[in-house]
């Protein structure tokens, strides 16, 4: 930075304390894992399936860029392509025939990234998704390299076995040497597109999954996987950096190199006092506020900083004082022609180059050089290029300050992007994707590798169960609606199957589900969890059984309006920590579990507790704790709301043998253990605010989360937690509220929306 001098403006360094600067340094660590074979680098295995669609993938792209896909069209079938990673010797036999076609390689490499996130969070280590990503980036870095050498090599087969057609030979040598000269343009399209793949798949599937597993906490990480110098090989690429961010020099005589232009720009902030007085620390405190974009909207503006206000006057004198080191420099005109030469590219590059083009626009002698080039071409008007170059020359002060704003922080994005992709190729350093079988086997062996596969190459046994849940559907009073569909000559059996039945049945594999059992008032479900797969299996019941209770509901709106019986449904969801037993009665299988038994009580509902409950009540699920000897004697006209007392010495262990009367009239209840369980499988957010209460005083917290389902969709599920009430039959009054909780999946969908937009308010969140 000693090339620049740094002109101190007393009045800038006021003004640039009114501002708030930040700093920004990528790096990326993975923390908790193990180190393989060669006790330096993490070992890899990748899926083979994976491999294979992606180097289909690529090697069509680089077709289709290098225009070569007439060329190929005799190809003989025999060779195979190039493989650098997934040697065909070690290949399992039941290979993955590849499309190439990029809606099947985004379905693959999204199904391998949620792989990675179910398995990091089964073992709670983020770093294993990140390993996973540091691998696919690996393969198709290095695939893209193999690919081109590929393409090229049986276009070369290609012409060699048409040599006895001179001039198909002659043709097809010069669409080879033309492929080889556009090796570079062609590299870049490819890797824009895999990009593109990434960034897509990362907005719409992979983020949302992340925020479902680990909550609203980003971390840094990931951004160093979205960066548009991804699958550049140095970062230093003119139109790729024309296009997104700003087109420096190359060479140590351009004015406006890279390296120059930031030592500009530090000299800029030092004079700005805004780096320490230490010389050891202020390159890396220079480093970190270039890295910072932001820093630039801060200190102009992006060039138009509104002068109206004490901030925007102190921007605007920032600006002037960050032109004239540009100017004083003297490379401001190559600033503005570097914005210039943009649109001229797609007329004049190539044949002309694009640094030529861009000096073209400030140097005379280099214009006259490129106004000949132009010409000897004879297929492209001078008139654009001199319409450019006016405007460069007759730029007036203003707009010059714009540019120079704008400058400022398409640098900075640039700068902080090669810093990102410095850590990047670091952390790509730490990762070995092991092709070789034997390594592969030595790693697996001594518990060193990492393996990321896709579903249908995972090999599964249905006998590694590791944990279960239930969810028992129960349908009150058929008795009641069999009687009274018979009495109308209508068919009881048909009824329940069309509007219970047939509807559940078609969401058991959306959910991974399993019959149980199946009676005439009831249906018992099983979702089992297996070892290895993604530990969703409490998230999902809920989500299910949210949904079996809107079928229903949906269901009785249409029974109503033809005056038929309508039906009443309770849910309870149990979970039990084990894979469920089984005993043999004859060839079928029969399940014994607890939670059978616990999800029977949780669907169940007391006669008694639905005659005082009043209606309209707020919520579907409600536990009570009843006192008093007269528990029969009831109130006509539902509770009386008489003073409840908050009684804190009244713990979860008193009178816990007695179980409470539960109401339960369209609603879930899912158990202590099953609540405890989503915790752990979904990031939960709490919420507590005022909603409407069956009683006053009455304490309840609300969840709400994001459950993954198959392919890539999401739900959200809210879980009301509330305290079991201590009630006096006898007086029909609330006395006193105990501390044991019980948790109940909300199925009001007006409550969706309160939640939706008290959370985008902000409030009571905690």
């Amino acid at each position: 930075m000693a090339r620049i001098p740094i002109l101190r403006f007393s009045s800038l360094e006021t003004h640039a304390r009114q501002l708030n600067l930040t700093s920004y340094y990528p790096v990326m660590t993975l923390p908790g894992l193990v180190h393989g074979v060669d006790n330096l680098r993490h070992d890899v295995y990748l899926s083979p399936k994976f491999c294979d669609e992606a180097r289909a993938y690529i090697g069509a792209l680089i077709v289709r860029f290098g225009d070569v896909a007439d060329v190929l069209s005799s190809e003989k079938p025999e060779l195979p392509p190039r493989q650098v990673f997934i040697s065909q010797k070690n290949a399992p036999k039941s290979r993955h025939a590849p499309t190439g076609s990029p809606a099947e390689f985004k379905r693959v490499l999204a199904e391998l990234l949620v792989q990675a996130l179910n398995r990091a969070k089964r073992e709670e280590n983020l770093s294993i998704d990140l390993l996973a990503w540091l691998a696919v980036l690996k393969v198709l870095r290095a695939e893209l390299a193999a690919q081109f050498s590929d393409v090229l090599e049986r276009c070369r087969a290609v012409v060699r076995r048409s040599e006895s057609l001179h001039s198909r030979t002659v043709q097809g040598r010069e669409r080879i040497s033309a492929l080889q000269v556009r090796k570079k343009i062609i590299l870049r399209r490819c890797g824009q597109e895999l990009f593109e793949v990434l960034r897509e798949t990362e907005k719409h599937t992979l983020a949302r999954m992340r925020r479902s597993l680990f909550g609203d906490n980003p971390n840094p990480c990931y951004e160093l996987f979205l960066n548009r110098l991804l699958f550049s090989e140095d970062g230093r690429d003119d139109y790729l950096n024309a296009e997104h961010y700003v087109m420096l020099g190359n060479y140590e005589r351009d004015p406006d190199r890279f390296h120059t232009m930031r030592d500009i720009t530090g000299a800029f902030l030092m004079s700005l006092d805004v780096v320490g007085r230490d010389a050891a620390d202020q390159e890396l405190m220079l480093d970190g506020l270039l890295s910072a974009p932001e820093n630039a909207q801060e200190l102009v503006a992006g060039g138009t900083p509104d002068d109206s206000t004490a901030r925007g006057k102190a921007q605007k004198a920032l600006l002037t004082g960050w032109l004239e080191i540009l100017q004083s420099a003297k490379v401001m005109d190559y600033v503005v022609a570097a914005y210039e030469a943009v649109p001229l590219l797609a007329e004049y590059s190539p044949p002309i180059n694009a640094q030529q083009l861009k000096n073209a626009l400030v140097s005379r002698q280099e214009r006259n050089r490129v106004e000949q080039l132009i010409q000897d071409h004879g297929k492209v008007s001078l008139e654009s290029l001199n319409a450019a170059t006016k405007r460069v020359a007759n730029l007036r002060p203003v707009d010059r300050a714009k540019v120079a704003g704008r400058f400022l922080g398409d640098f900075m994005r640039y700068h902080r992007d090669l810093r990102r992709l410095e850590a990047l190729a670091s952390a790509l350093d730490t990762v070995n994707v092991l092709a070789n079988g034997k390594l592969r086997e030595l790693s697996s062996l001594n518990h060193l590798l990492y393996e990321f596969l896709l579903p249908d190459e995972l090999q599964r046994t249905e006998e590694i169960i590791t944990h279960h849940v239930i969810i028992k559907a129960d349908v009150r009073d058929s008795t009641r609606v069999t009687r009274a569909l018979c009495e109308r000559g209508l068919n009881p059996a048909a009824y329940f199957s069309l509007n219970f039945y047939d509807p559940v049945n078609k969401l058991l594999a959306k959910y991974g589900a399993t019959k149980v059992f199946l009676e005439g008032d009831a249906i018992i479900l099983a979702l089992l969890e297996r070892e290895g797969e993604g530990a969703f299996s409490v998230s999902r019941a809920c989500v299910l059984a949210r949904e079996m209770v809107q079928i229903v509901r949906a269901y009785n709106e249409e029974s109503q309006k033809a005056g038929l019986p309508t039906l009443e449904l309770g849910v309870g969801i149990s979970y039990q920590n084990s894979p469920p037993m089984y005993l043999m009665d004859g060839s079928t299988r029969i399940m014994i579990s607890e939670a059978l038994n616990e999800s029977d009580r949780l669907s169940s509902c007391n006669k008694q507790a639905r005659r005082f409950m009043p209606l309209g009540a707020p919520f579907n699920v409600y536990l009570f704790k009843l006192a008093g000897k007269a528990q029969g004697a009831v109130v006509s006209g539902g509770l009386r709301q008489s003073q409840p007392v908050l009684k804190s010495d009244f713990s979860a262990t008193e009178n816990e043998d007695d179980p409470p009367v539960r109401y339960n009239v369209g609603g879930i209840q899912i158990s202590t253990l099953a609540f405890t369980k989503l915790q752990r499988e979904i990031s939960l957010q709490r919420y507590e605010f005022r909603i409407p209460q069956l009683w006053p005083e009455e304490r309840m917290s609300f969840y709400s989360g994001l459950v993954p389902l198959e392919g890539g969709s999401f739900h959200r599920i809210i879980v009301r937690e509330a305290k079991i009430a201590q009630f006096d039959g006898s007086q029909s009054t609330l006395q006193a509220w105990t501390e044991m909780p019980y948790y109940e999946v909300c199925t009001n969908a007006a409550l969706y929306e309160f939640l939706e937009k008290a959370s985008a308010a902000g409030a009571g969140s905690s």
